[in-house]
């Protein structure tokens, strides 16, 4: 019997559910215990699925764990998977991203801050630095957003094992089309409001980007002010965001299989980060953001002041979508169709950092 997997990233340790015949069970206990897990991957690619998770501890540092039986029991390699090369004078922080490659089977993505893409062809097992965008001829006026200077979003193509697109806080989007030997900015459209120049080549403050279901050259980003879609891959950017209660807000994501269709958390304000307008209330697009509809059923109905971060929000793949988001007050919200209804799973967890999910089986 099929199950729905749901990782939990929190401040402290890492939480997981598992649906059966409709019922939710967390298990016993978090795994990881007081370490902040800020990335998560679930790899469904080949039959054995295995979960990659980027922890942070505050007396050990940061590390990439794995699991090949569901989460029950981890591996941490012998020597650190992501490591910064000496010679780049530089620490790892954290890992913002993990992400399994769309067209290679055994490549994953791992976005760090210092903000750099690791590439790893063993499954997450070991990583290097892709070089070309550590050392990219713009790094030097890269500057940190709020959260620190994160490679938060990783895209792959599976039409294109070469084309990648990654966004950096506070730096922008950046594309390659050949594998990562070269990077060019991809923020034409998109505003910089704290800038001088309010739409730099690069500079800006992306939040999240995510890509259409159907279109993969439709992509839809979730900015600091302002949503945007471009229809080009990137290359060039629309603002969608008339019709939303406030265009501030972190995370951003696409239908699994309706294209034309996409999420948003919209908060209040960069200096009032609570729920716009303090409603709980995820806005859905179905005409690839020509309108929005707030999605609100079974959601709190009072002053709410949860925050939804750019990772604690996602799909399951199904078909209707389950959607799912947890926020900084600790809850952790399910839909199983489309968002039209939510439950509450879970509350008062620790600080919810990201969320993933999956149909295993």
């Amino acid at each position: 019997m099929a199950e729905t997997l749901l990782t939990i990233g929190t401040r402290k340790g890492l939480f997981v559910a598992r649906r059966r015949a409709g019922a939710w069970q967390f298990d016993e206990s978090p795994y990881f215990n007081a370490q902040a897990i800020y990335s998560i991957a679930i790899d469904t690619r080949t039959p054995v699925p295995r979960l990659l998770v980027g922890g942070d501890s505050a007396h050990w540092g940061p590390s990439v764990f794995h699991s090949d039986d569901l989460g029950r029991t981890w591996t941490e390699p012998s020597k650190p998977a992501v490591k910064f090369p000496q010679e780049t004078g530089a620490s790892l922080e954290r890992v913002w991203q993990l992400h399994p490659a769309a067209a290679e089977p055994d490549v994953v993505y791992a976005g760090t801050e210092p903000a750099a893409l690791y590439r790893s062809e063993d499954r997450g097992e070991t990583f290097a630095l892709v070089r070309p965008l550590w050392e990219h001829p713009t790094r030097s006026q890269w500057q940190p957003g709020g959260g620190g200077e994160g490679l938060h979003t990783i895209l792959t193509d599976a039409r294109d094992k070469d084309a990648v697109t990654v966004a950096v806080s506070a730096a922008g989007v950046f594309r390659t089309r050949d594998g990562g030997a070269s990077w060019e900015p991809s923020n034409a459209g998109v505003s910089a409001v704290f800038l001088p120049e309010p739409q730099p080549e690069f500079g800006q403050c992306v939040h999240k980007v995510t890509r259409d279901a159907a279109d993969p050259d439709r992509l839809y980003l979730q900015n600091h002010w302002g949503v945007y879609r471009s229809d080009d891959a990137g290359a060039h950017w629309t603002d969608i965001g008339e019709g939303l209660p406030s265009d501030f807000g972190f995370a951003a994501v696409a239908h699994p299989h309706r294209g034309d269709t996409a999420y948003v958390f919209p908060i209040n304000a960069d200096a009032d980060r609570v729920p716009a307008g303090r409603r709980c209330r995820v806005y859905r697009t179905q005409d690839a953001g020509k309108s929005w509809e707030p999605l609100s059923a079974g959601l709190p109905r009072g002053d709410h002041y949860g925050t939804v971060l750019r990772d604690a929000m996602c799909t399951d793949g199904a078909d209707p979508a389950g959607l799912y988001f947890g926020n900084r007050n600790g809850e952790v919200y399910a839909s199983a169709d489309d968002g039209d209804s939510w439950q509450e799973l879970a509350s008062h967890l620790p600080d919810v950092l990201c969320v993933r999910a999956a149909v295993i089986g």
